[in-house]
Formats: C-alpha cells, structure tokens, sequence
C-alpha cells in the first residue's frame, strides 16, 4: 500500500498528565476511500481535522458504520507494540460484512495503523498503565436517501493519548443487572461492534448510574434470562473454581480480551467453560457462596473486578467487595505483556 503523508504545519502540544480517555487527539489521521466500482484507493496520512459530509450521507441516517479499538504501548526500553492487531482486523470485517459494509484486507488494516503510530510516535505515553488508544472506523457515506447496499465508503483511524483507567489501583466495581432494556438479540447486530449497539445500551446505563451502579449487566433479548455482557465489556464468573463465561451465540461481542483471558486460564490450569449461564444459575451462585469472582474484561479496562451485583432488588457482595486472585492475576499477565514487562510467548504482540 503507497501511503501518501501530508504533516501538519502546526503541531500540537502534547499532553502528559490528566490524560483521560478520547479527550486529547493526536496531530494526523489516516483516511482511505472506497468505491464499489474501484475498490479501496487514495489511502492517506494527514493532518488531524474535521470530515466533510454530504447532509444524505448513509451513516447519518441509516447507522452505516463499525468502528475498532486497540492500544499502542511503550515499553520500558522505549518500543512500542501493538496487541493483538490482527484480532481487530478480522472483526471489524465481521462487522462490516453483518452491515454490508466494504472489508479492508488484515495487512492493510496493520500497516496503517502501524504507519500513522510511526508519524505521532511522540503521542505515545510513556509512563506504566498510560497508552495510545487507536480507533479505526469505517462508515457509509453515499450521498442519497435510501435503504441499500453501500456503494461508497470512507476508512479512518485517530489516534487518541489515553491515561491509567485504574489510577488508584483497581477498585471493584458495583453493577446493576438489567431487567427491562436489552442490548441485542440473536441474529442481530449483537456480535459486530458497531455504534448503534451502544447507542442502544446508553439508557439502562444512566439509570443504573442514577442508582449507584457503575454499569449494567445484560440479560439475552428473547428470554431476559440468560447472562450476556456487562456494560460495553464480555463478563466472566470464577463458580466454584471453574471460569464460566456466557458462549458467543450472536449476541455478545466476541471480544480479543475476553479470547486472551480464555487462553490465559486455560495455559494456567483453569478450567474454562463457555455456555449459558441464567440469571437463576447466578444468584443461587451468590446465595450460597459458590460465585468466588467476577470480573468485566475489555480493551480499556483489561479487567474490572466486580464486587457488588445488585438484582430484584437486593444487592449481593461478591468476594467481600475485594478484587479476587484469578482477576489479580489476569490483570498483570496481560498487561505485562502489553507493556512488555513479561515474555510473550503468545506471540501477540507487534512492534511498531
């Protein structure tokens, strides 16, 4: 692929401290064009900087788009590497081919994340914990009314400086399980990471923040019965010193941390079951103290101990409101990795 770069004449300062999440940008994007009649053509490296759209564009109206998130990360030596990019590329084509948008090839994908981390290098934090949060997104945008296919597309990836999600150590979190709201059904969009999902889950979220709760865990859409995913990450039960975590029936986003966690336990000796888990299973877990641990799992997050559950109006404490040893030992395998404190001998890692 001939990447053409444009630099920008006004770099920006870069900020070090209070970096938080997706509020600082870095000063180049990456952008590509597709045409059904040419395919993928003009891909291009240049100034970060606001997208002219057409007031018909598909994705205004129609929810045309999907959307990636991964991190750049620098090592103590001062390499920095990208985690497990490769996943990102096969399934932000599985949410493209659910939407019948254009599929970009994986290497395409890698090399230019990897060629714009290289031009905004100097982005890339460098304290343990902070790291370069790179979101590749793809929309339709054909410039008519209309339900139908896309006939015309644009790829973006930004680039975006993101602080410690844990500051002050990982705390566990206190989450609501959502009776009347669903996030996706079977044979729905459920298994592509795509905007309307989220935008579907902003509600029951509110609420539950209203009452106290960091987040919602989700129910299936059909039988308000079975365990699906909590907040915008996969969940994950240590009952009974097995790992249990709800199997990707086309519901649940088919997460590459919730897939590293799974290869994680089983090389360590767990045994890791996926299957469906129902509300009744869980709480009669909680009730008599089989539930050991819970735990969300996401690329922002890596892991998020859960320590209170809250259903049918009483609330439960899980692990005495600590974080557990299998979460504990999650968290710094993977991010030993992603720092490159530990070996991978997963092989995960790409430098960049």
């Amino acid at each position: 692929m001939n990447i053409s770069i444009e630099k920008t004449t006004s770099p920006k300062a870069i900020p070090t401290e209070n970096l938080g999440f997706g509020k600082h940008f870095t000063d180049h994007m990456f952008l590509m064009d597709y045409d059904r009649q040419t395919g993928w053509e003009n891909p291009r490296i240049v100034p970060f900087g606001r997208l002219s759209m057409h007031p018909a564009a598909t994705v205004f109206h129609y929810g045309s788009e999907v959307f990636e998130g991964l991190k750049a990360y620098r090592t103590e030596s001062g390499k920095i590497q990208l985690f497990r990019p490769y996943e990102n590329a096969k399934r932000i084509n599985s949410s493209a081919e659910r939407l019948r948008l254009p599929e970009i090839d994986e290497d395409i994908f890698v090399e230019a994340i990897k060629e714009l981390v290289k031009i905004d290098e100097a982005w890339v934090p460098k304290n343990f914990g902070e790291s370069l949060y790179i979101r590749p997104f793809l929309f339709g945008n054909d410039e008519s009314l209309g339900v139908h296919s896309i006939k015309r597309a644009t790829f973006v990836i930004i680039l975006s400086p993101s602080g410690s999600y844990y500051p002050e150590g990982i705390n566990p979190v206190k989450i609501m399980i959502e009776k009347d709201d669903v996030r996706a059904v079977k044979g729905g969009t459920g298994y592509a990471k795509c905007g309307g999902n989220y935008a579907a889950s902003i509600r029951a979220g509110e609420n539950a923040e209203q009452k106290g709760y960091t987040q919602v865990l989700w129910l299936d859409g059909v039988h308000r019965k079975y365990i699906e995913e909590v907040g915008a990450m996969n969940v994950m039960f240590k009952i009974e010193g097995e790992i249990v975590t709800p199997e990707l029936s086309g519901s649940i986003l088919p997460g590459i941390t919730r897939k590293s966690c799974i290869e994680v336990l089983k090389d360590e000796g767990y045994k890791v079951s996926e299957k469906l888990i129902s509300i009744d299973e869980l709480v009669d877990a909680l009730e008599n103290g089989k539930l050991e641990e819970a735990w969300g799992c996401g690329t922002a997050a890596v892991v998020s101990p859960i320590g209170k559950l809250y259903y049918d109006g009483k609330e439960y404490i899980v692990n005495n409101n600590e974080i557990g040893e299998v979460t504990q030992k999650l968290y710094d395998k993977l991010t030993g990795i992603q720092w490159g404190k530990l070996e991978d001998k997963y092989q995960w890692t790409v430098e960049i």
